[in-house]
């Protein structure tokens, strides 16, 4: 029978924890959110995760079975001169999350990113025994965070993703929705390409990973989860920052912005991004019997509720 967890989610206020947090109330498991950002509305418990101290007396304290962290620096340019801050948060941190359920006998659902490929010209869907290969600090730093949690003896599900977007907080679509309602042309990157993420989906299929961690601690026999190891959801599909942007001006009817394709050299940045980051999902869909929407189908019902 099925046991009823306490789940610590870290970045809880961040595009992917609260989806995390709308699907909690459809849970029988016990949520702890935490961040270090205040959110009007929203419950959340104060945890500086790049305090092992800190983070291991929550872990003991709250007895938590599962940690899913969806914190991180995601700012890929400021990065590059901060690199020791974007390595304090998404290696050092992880780091310490994966000690702290490693002593509690529990799981850690990590999220990565597909910039941890990139240097190589790949043309082919990226699977998770890749060489990571990462043009810049984000990169470099969110793959020493997946090696410290290899490295950790924890359980762990290690989920690498792309292209986030939702409803909540600063991302690519929001942006795209504001600048192709007021500006009459615009001009989009064609030369990079991947698979937008609905972060609602991302947060389904991490609840997908929990429920079979359920089952597995009141079945299993083996002391180390057998399923842990690393894994790619995006949705389903390929484009590039160009066919994304015109999709959202479409749904939205923003017909009267003249977007044109253009190359990355027309936008400098400190750091080189992915040409190419389209992601295997075939493992997880195989492990955890997951059926991934397309794309534009995901857009299209993100769209609806931020234009209700």
């Amino acid at each position: 029978m099925a046991q009823t967890l306490n789940i610590l989610v870290t970045g809880a206020n961040g595009q992917l924890g609260r989806e995390v947090r709308l699907l909690a109330h459809e849970s029988c498991h016990r949520f702890v959110f935490t961040d270090v950002v205040e959110t009007e509305g929203e419950q959340t418990e104060r945890l500086d995760i790049t305090d092992a101290e800190a983070v291991r007396r929550c872990v003991q304290e709250r007895h938590i079975q599962v940690v899913i962290n969806c914190a991180a620096y995601t700012n890929v340019d400021a990065a590059e001169t901060d690199e020791a801050r974007a390595e304090l948060l998404n290696a050092t941190a992880p780091h310490n999350l994966a000690m702290a359920i490693r002593e509690a006998g529990g799981l850690l659902i990590h999220i990565s990113t597909d910039y941890v490929f990139g240097a190589e010209p790949y043309n082919t869907p990226c699977r998770e025994d890749q060489q990571g290969t990462p043009t810049g600090a984000y990169g470099r730093t969110k793959l020493h965070g997946e090696q410290f949690i290899r490295e950790s003896g924890a359980d762990y599900v290690i989920i690498r993703t792309a292209w986030l977007y939702s409803e909540y907080g600063r991302n690519f679509l929001k942006t795209m929705l504001q600048l192709t309602s007021t500006r009459p042309t615009l001009k989009v990157v064609f030369d990079q390409v991947g698979t937008p993420t609905y972060a609602l989906d991302l947060a389904r299929a991490i609840m997908s990973v929990v429920a079979d961690y359920n089952v597995f601690r009141t079945q299993a026999t083996d002391t180390r989860y057998l399923r842990d190891g690393v894994y790619h959801y995006s949705n389903e599909g390929v484009c590039s920052w160009y066919d994304f942007a015109k999709a959202i001006a479409d749904f939205a009817g923003h017909m009267q912005c003249d977007i044109q394709p253009c190359h990355s050299n027309e936008f400098p940045s400190p750091v080189a991004r992915p040409a190419y980051s389209v992601l295997d999902k075939t493992k997880i869909k195989e492990t955890f019997g997951l059926q991934i929407p397309h794309w534009m189908e995901s857009l299209k019902k993100c769209m609806e509720k931020i234009m209700q």
